[in-house]
């Protein structure tokens, strides 16, 4: 069945919506504006819908689970100051609000090595 597309374009809103709040987000913790990273729940009541409206837009708009997006940009940014050797492992953790130990759990579990082991990488790559 095929969705009218009045309604795929309130998806693409919400999608599009959801993007711009999770990068402001970001930006805002890096900054120091903020000192508590959002969930769900708390995205979802910026754009003034439920959660699990929200969740269920993206699932069926993208396939994947609006965490994804939130931590493929964490990811990304993470590796950014990863690359910055000025900024300590440690560091980096704090800014994104992590405990070190569990920053590099989290890491591993997405990128399948540590971040000591990707900032070694990137040594690597340049020799």
């Amino acid at each position: 069945m095929k969705l009218p597309q009045k309604y795929v374009s309130r998806q693409q809103e919400i999608f599009q919506n959801y993007l711009t709040l999770i990068d402001e987000h970001i930006e805002d913790l890096l900054h120091g504006r903020i000192e508590k990273m959002h969930d769900l729940k708390d995205l979802a009541a910026l754009l003034f819908i439920h959660p699990t409206h929200l969740s269920n837009v993206i699932k069926t708009h993208t396939g994947k689970h609006p965490c994804f997006f939130y931590e493929k940009k964490l990811i990304d940014i993470a590796k950014q100051l990863l690359k910055d050797p000025a900024n300590s492992i440690g560091e980096v953790a704090l800014k994104l609000t992590y405990d070190p130990s569990n920053f590099t759990k989290w890491f591993k579990f997405f990128e399948h090595i540590t971040p000591t082991q990707y900032r070694k990488s990137l040594v690597n790559s340049f020799d």
